[in-house]
């Protein structure tokens, strides 16, 4: 499941996974909201917090996720994933060099820390 995280600036998109991520969460819930804000804003930053009871993506999520980066490659200006789940903490390091924009990896702990770091502007 996803759900947005609330009261953060316009180009900031906060999200919340728990339990399995399907391609409905990202068609219902993601999709809609990098949409709604691209149209407001020429960048995007992402803050993508992973709990302790999520329990993974279906393929389906990972194809939409893949898609959804893909279609706006220029667009992502930062990206914060807030996690103590491992593998994905891993993963995000692995395959962040290959983004077109800083990501940081926060534990959950420091979600202020990410968020703080997310709303910075960048020079």
């Amino acid at each position: 499941m996803i759900e947005l995280i609330p009261d953060l600036p316009d180009n900031v998109v906060g999200i919340g996974a728990s339990g399995q991520v399907s391609a409905d969460d990202y068609e219902t819930v993601l999709v809609p909201a990098v949409e709604s804000r691209l149209e407001r804003n020429d960048k995007l930053r992402l803050l993508y917090r992973l709990g302790p009871d999520f329990k993974g993506f279906t393929t389906a999520a990972m194809w939409d996720d893949l898609k959804l980066g893909a279609a706006h490659w220029k667009a992502w200006e930062r990206i914060a994933v807030v996690t103590d789940v491992e593998w994905i903490g891993n993963t995000a390091r692995a395959f962040g060099f290959a983004m077109p924009c800083p990501v940081r990896i926060f534990p959950l702990s420091a979600i202020a820390q990410a968020t703080d770091w997310l709303c910075k502007p960048v020079r």
